[in-house]
């Protein structure tokens, strides 16, 4: 649920307070402040808070802001000085929530330092809704190409599944991002390029596929395992994965029930154990398949398949499971998270770990690790374990990961130590670890014994359940 505060007065108010009341937002609360009787509209959506205040008061907004964490705040105000000291008052507050002035004067002169400030100019807003209108004047993206509609101007909004997300990391079938804009210029995006809220994105594809991704690129954030896909794949080696099947299906139909409205795919490969695959059918029902492969030689072609087939953003198996075969590659390559199990179970676990390291590392995995902590109830902990203590090197990260914790109005942990960050991980209790997915993860066990970086362990350390999210190296 995202709160926003409107700080409202004026005919535009009135009737921007009368939209958001008739084209209700379940995952929206609004908070509107008004001092005067005539900005209300006749009826007031059941979303919609009203509180009479004053907003050029510093104690009564500090207040109102103390008491609520907002992730917008929209200041649509008739009076140009009243703006003015609002816009003072914010300053002084120093919050990190996004605000939006609407500017209705020709002479309004901004002079503040607020980084997250937008402004829109009624004025210049009204005239090029005319221009647009003019005979000669064509229309982006609808007279050229094929006129088909197949070039979208997409805005990225705070909380989009896209936001804070590399290009690389996204897939592209049958569409392509073409460019970017951001602060006024243009980006030609590679793979390594990250996508930001405030973002504009060039899109270019078939026009049904564009209205997919466009309604995908403005879902929120609390979706997961999107925008990666939609569904649950759980992948059973029984050369492998015998012993533990039953455990790791079971762990699989508790995270799927967890998300809500997901459904689990089982590919069983290697089916040896007739009797066990009996008992794990037994667990079949409307939101769970468990299918086998019996030719072992295209093991690789059918779960490629099965991913497609069923939309899967979520891959589940055993560390054995996942470095046989080139099942590692296959999946990187298709850009899926994997979520590889432990000795600690998934019901027991009571905290995220991210571990900091390369500052665009932590930015690829940090929206998904806000959104997996959030679907499972769990506590977010960011770990600093640094042998030499650099620590102000990641001050960036830190600021990255604050930001993001006001848009999902949730809290995090920080834990800062002068240590080996393997050591200290491997202290830890009940604890799922999420960790970005290279390319290259390293098995080889004497380059372990000269390594400090985490990378270098995932695969051989069983202790502790990992998430690990797709993330390209240009």
């Amino acid at each position: 649920m995202k709160n926003i505060l409107i700080l409202a007065s004026g005919t535009i108010a009135k009737h921007f307070i009368a939209w958001i009341s008739t084209h209700r937002v379940a995952q929206n609360r609004y908070y509107v402040t008004y001092h005067k009787a005539d900005t209300l509209p006749t009826k007031i959506g059941a979303d919609v808070t009203l509180i009479e205040s004053d907003p050029t008061s510093f104690s009564k907004l500090n207040a109102i802001m103390e008491e609520t964490r907002f992730s917008n705040l929209f200041i649509v105000l008739d009076d140009v000085d009243e703006a003015k000291y609002v816009l003072k008052n914010l300053a002084h507050i120093k919050s990190k929530t996004r605000i939006i002035l609407v500017n209705q004067w020709d002479s309004f002169e901004i002079e503040t330092d607020l980084k997250h400030l937008n402004i829109i100019n009624t004025n210049e807003l009204i005239a090029s809704h005319l221009y647009d209108r003019l005979p000669n004047v064509p229309l982006v993206a609808q007279n050229i190409g094929l006129k088909e509609g197949e070039i979208m101007e997409v805005y990225v909004p705070f909380g989009s599944t896209y936001a804070y997300r590399h290009v690389g990391s996204i897939v592209q079938r049958r569409w392509k991002i073409a460019a970017m804009y951001r602060e006024g210029a243009q980006i030609l995006p590679t793979n390594a390029t990250m996508i930001r809220p405030d973002d504009t994105l060039l899109i270019v594809g078939k026009p049904m596929v564009l209205d997919g991704v466009y309604k995908t690129i403005n879902r929120r954030l609390g979706l997961f395992p999107e925008p990666f896909g939609k569904d649950i794949y759980l992948i059973l080696d029984l050369r492998y994965d015998a012993k533990q099947a039953l455990l790791y299906l079971k762990e699989s139909i508790y995270l799927t029930q967890k998300l809500e409205g997901k459904s689990l795919f089982v590919r069983i490969l290697h089916p040896q154990n007739f009797a066990l695959i009996e008992e794990l059918r037994r667990y079949e029902s409307a939101t769970v398949t468990v299918t086998l492969c019996y030719k072992n030689e295209e093991a690789k072609k059918q779960i490629e398949q099965d991913i497609f087939e069923h939309n899967i953003g979520l891959v589940m198996n055993s560390i054995p499971t996942f470095e046989a075969e080139d099942l590692k590659e296959t999946l990187y390559d298709l850009k899926k998270v994997v979520f590889l199990f432990g000795d600690k179970l998934l019901y027991n676990i009571k905290k995220t770990v991210v571990l900091i390291g390369e500052n665009e590392k932590m930015e690829s995995i940090s929206s998904l690790a806000f959104d997996i902590s959030e679907a499972l109830g769990l506590k977010l902990s960011l770990c600093d374990f640094d042998p030499e203590g650099d620590f102000s090197s990641k001050r960036m990260v830190l600021e990255h990961y604050e930001t993001l914790a006001d848009i999902f109005n949730t809290d995090i942990t920080l834990e800062q130590k002068i240590s080996n960050p393997i050591r200290e991980l491997s202290k830890m209790e009940d604890v799922l670890q999420i960790a970005p997915f290279e390319k290259r993860l390293n098995t080889d066990n004497l380059r372990k014994l000269i390594s400090n970086k985490m990378q270098d362990f995932l695969l051989t350390t069983h202790r502790h359940p990992k998430l690990l999210v797709p993330f390209e190296i240009v």
